[in-house]
């Protein structure tokens, strides 16, 4: 072979790209930066609302405790843990976070407006509040500020538990399914709700 012919052999061998390989690798480039950025969005939703959350969470097993302490202690009789509409003593439909009245119950016709924990002060508008760290970051200085949960909600419902014994369906009268929702707002995000489901038993 001649040294022409090994020249030109050489030549074709470092062929490059083509421009529809180039346009690929974009696309499959572009792809993956896009959901890259996407879950950074997701990151950046959860920490900006983690604290709406834990506060959700927190308010919806705080009622659920308190109506299982209710339930032990006997301060309310097994038929009375339902909605007023059905026969019981808890409100139907969403309602503010207020304090828990005279029957240390929340969530019940009788809560009461709250005061801020700690300082005693009366909160906005008589709903929940928080005290937290001002700039200092130190609690429990002047520069403490108080954050109101006034765009929290919680909704308390009861529905009866069906059994199946010898194929025969019946409702358990000794059982009741408890569902506590609390909802939030917050601008510029869709309303976010926290659920706690359970049974309760007559017996304790």
């Amino acid at each position: 072979m001649t040294r022409e012919n090994k020249s030109v052999s050489r030549h074709q061998s470092q062929r490059g790209f083509t421009l529809i390989e180039v346009m690929i690798a974009t696309v499959i480039m572009t792809i993956g930066i896009l959901a890259v950025m996407a879950s950074f969005a997701t990151a950046i939703a959860a920490t900006a609302s983690a604290q709406e959350d834990l506060i959700a969470r927190h308010k919806a097993l705080d009622a659920m405790e308190s109506i299982y302490t209710a339930r032990n202690s006997q301060q309310l009789p097994f038929a009375s843990i339902n909605n007023i509409a059905n026969g019981g003593v808890f409100v139907g439909g969403p309602t503010q976070l207020l304090c828990a009245g005279p029957d240390g119950l929340v969530g019940t016709a009788d809560d009461v407006a709250c005061t801020a924990p700690d300082t005693g002060a009366a909160c906005p508008g008589g709903v929940e509040c928080l005290v937290l760290p001002g700039p200092d970051g130190v609690l429990g200085t002047g520069d403490d500020v108080t954050q109101s949960l006034s765009n929290f909600t919680r909704t308390i419902t009861f529905g009866q538990v069906s059994q199946t014994v010898n194929g025969v369906t019946s409702i358990n009268q000794n059982l009741i399914a408890v569902t506590i929702a609390v909802t939030y707002i917050k601008a510029g995000w869709p309303a976010r709700t926290y659920t706690v489901n359970a049974l309760i038993s007559s017996y304790h």
